[in-house]
């Protein structure tokens, strides 16, 4: 090959790796199986806010789950308008486990997130030592003052009169409803419980003013905050081009990331050339004008070392064709 066409054949694989910048800078996915990754979250590392950043995992089977110190848990749903995560705990009993408990461990969220548990969380206890914990009935007024009856496990709750699902998968077990104040209390609970297992209050219909606007489910209801800025707004509006609010992986400073790169305002009406392609995804931290540039320095300094007639093969280093 004659020393133009090797330059041209260091020019492609240049492009190439430019066009894979591109790529990555679009990159956020909008769903995770058939739930959808919207604002504050991201899936796609530089993608949402950095306070949600690793928190939420997509698998390859598109399956979601929510990182916490405890473990890895699966996500059943989430919702933008009441903001929440509903997750399950596999360990955690069900219905079709009746008198047989199985080993589990406490549910437990970092402290320092923007997560918390939700209020509307019950958790039963089951056959639990009365020598170590107080199961008994509460009295009425504890509906109205529930925090003057935070020592004792409810043995007369409504849940374990009902349990959600399978009201008679008990019939050795004894069952009783606490409300642990903080993952100690819960993991001290359970040095004395066989088991436990978390039932959240789903709001149904369009009132939930009447008794009947919620039904009890299992699973864990965590609740989360969207942290909503101008420049966050500015990127999404339409108007102004329809970008993907992210950051910056390394600095974690917004980033407003479009399709034809990434500007720390929004997409339409700026000059996104101009704007250093600061790194987002996956570890993006080269800008697409400076590798072109630097893409065509080397490549004409290869064009004047190369010698006419020397053997050049793309991809493969001779001595002849050897950049570094």
């Amino acid at each position: 090959m004659d020393s133009f066409t090797s330059f041209l054949c260091l020019c492609s694989i240049i492009f190439q790796s430019i066009s894979l910048i591109e790529a990555q800078a679009s990159l956020c996915r909008t769903t995770c199986g058939d739930i959808p990754i919207n604002y504050p979250f991201g899936i796609d590392d530089g993608c949402g806010s950095p306070y949600y950043r690793h928190m939420l995992v997509c698998s390859d089977l598109g399956n979601l789950y929510l990182r916490t110190p405890s473990g890895r848990y699966p996500v059943h749903s989430i919702s933008y308008s009441d903001p929440h995560i509903l997750v399950t705990d596999p360990l955690m009993w069900n219905c079709r486990d009746g008198d047989h408990f199985r080993p589990t461990r406490p549910f437990s969220l970092d402290t320092s997130t923007p997560f918390t548990l939700s209020s509307q969380n019950d958790y039963l206890f089951f056959n639990c030592s009365e020598d170590y914990v107080i199961v008994e009935p509460k009295p009425i007024f504890c509906e109205r003052f529930p925090d003057r009856c935070d020592s004792s496990c409810d043995s007369a709750s409504y849940l374990c009169r009902h349990l959600p699902e399978c009201a008679d998968a008990l019939s050795a077990s004894s069952c009783c409803s606490y409300y642990p104040k903080a993952t100690e209390s819960l993991r001290l609970m359970l040095r004395y419980c066989a088991s436990y297992t978390s039932v959240y209050w789903k709001t149904v219909g369009s009132t939930t003013n009447s008794p009947y606007s919620q039904v009890p489910e299992y699973g864990i209801r965590v609740d989360f905050d969207v942290p909503v800025t101008t420049h966050c707004l500015q990127c999404q509006d339409p108007s102004k081009g329809s970008g993907t609010c992210g950051f910056d992986t390394q600095t974690h400073n917004f980033l407003c990331l479009c399709k034809e790169g990434n500007v720390t305002s929004y997409c339409k009406g700026h000059d996104i050339s101009r704007h250093k392609r600061a790194g987002v995804i996956a570890g993006t931290v080269t800008g697409i004008s400076a590798a072109g540039a630097i893409g065509i320095g080397i490549g004409i300094w290869v064009v004047k070392k190369v010698r006419a007639k020397a053997p050049v093969t793309c991809g493969v280093q001779s001595n002849e064709n050897r950049i570094f």
